[in-house]
C-alpha cells in the first residue's frame, strides 16, 4: 500500500467542493492528499481566457501553481450542444450570465433548444485536466469525453451544472438521477480521471518523490 506521505500535497485549482470530492475519490486511495482552493486564503482568482477547455486548465494550473509554490491540478469541463454548434462550451459555467446560476444556465440551455426532437438534442460532456509543478510547469494533461443528450426537463437531484438535463442514453437516466458512484465510474470527468490517476503515479514514481 503507497503511503500517502510517499507524495506532495495536490492543489485543485477551484472552490468547488463537488469537483473536489469526485476527483478525491481517485486521487486519494493511491497516496495523494487533494485540497481545494477553499483551503487557502491567498489563492488567485484566475480568470479564464483561453479558447479551450486545455487551455483554461492549464492557466488555471501554472498560474495558481507558481503562486502557491505548490503542485496545481487545472480542471475545465462543461457541456458542448451539436444542435447549438458546441455550446455552451467553455462557457458552461457562466452561459447566463451577468449573474449565472446552476438553474438559469439549465432555463436558458432548454430555452435554446426548445422543441427540437430528440435525435438533434445530442451532446457530450469534455474533461481537460493538467497539472503543473511548483514553478509553473505543465507536466501532465488528459482530457476525456462522455456522450447523452439533453432532456426536455429536468430531473434529479444529484450532481451540479447541467447534470439534471444531461440523460446516458443508455441508462435513460440523468446525471442528476444516477448515484454518486456510478457517476464516478462513467463521466467525463471520472475517464479523465483514470488516465490522470495513471499518468502521475508514473510521473512521481520517476521524479522519486
Amino acid at each position: 500500500m503507497i503511503l500517502k506521505q510517499q507524495y506532495p500535497p495536490l492543489i485543485l485549482g477551484t472552490h468547488n467542493q463537488k469537483k473536489k470530492g469526485e476527483m478525491a475519490l481517485l486521487l486519494e486511495p493511491i497516496g495523494f492528499q487533494l485540497h481545494s482552493l477553499a483551503e487557502y486564503p491567498n489563492s488567485l482568482e484566475v480568470e479564464e481566457t483561453g479558447a479551450t477547455f486545455g487551455e483554461n486548465s492549464r492557466q488555471k494550473a501554472s498560474i495558481q501553481a507558481k503562486h502557491l509554490g505548490a503542485w496545481v491540478i487545472g480542471e475545465d469541463s462543461g457541456l458542448e450542444v451539436a444542435a447549438l454548434d458546441g455550446r455552451p462550451g467553455i462557457y458552461s459555467a457562466r452561459y447566463s450570465a451577468p449573474d449565472p446560476t446552476d438553474e438559469k444556465n439549465n432555463l436558458k440551455l432548454l430555452d435554446e433548444l426548445g422543441d427540437l426532437p430528440w435525435e438533434k438534442r445530442a451532446a457530450r460532456y469534455v474533461c481537460h485536466i493538467a497539472l503543473s509543478d511548483p514553478e509553473g510547469n505543465i507536466r501532465l494533461e488528459t482530457e476525456n469525453y462522455c456522450g447523452g443528450r439533453i432532456r426536455f426537463s429536468p430531473s434529479g437531484t444529484n450532481g451540479f451544472g447541467y447534470d439534471p438535463l444531461f440523460e446516458i442514453v443508455e441508462y435513460h437516466r440523468t446525471f442528476g438521477e444516477l448515484s454518486p458512484e456510478l457517476k464516478s465510474c462513467i463521466s467525463h470527468r471520472a475517464r479523465a480521471m483514470r488516465a490522470f490517476v495513471r499518468g502521475i503515479s508514473s510521473l512521481f514514481e520517476r521524479e522519486g518523490s
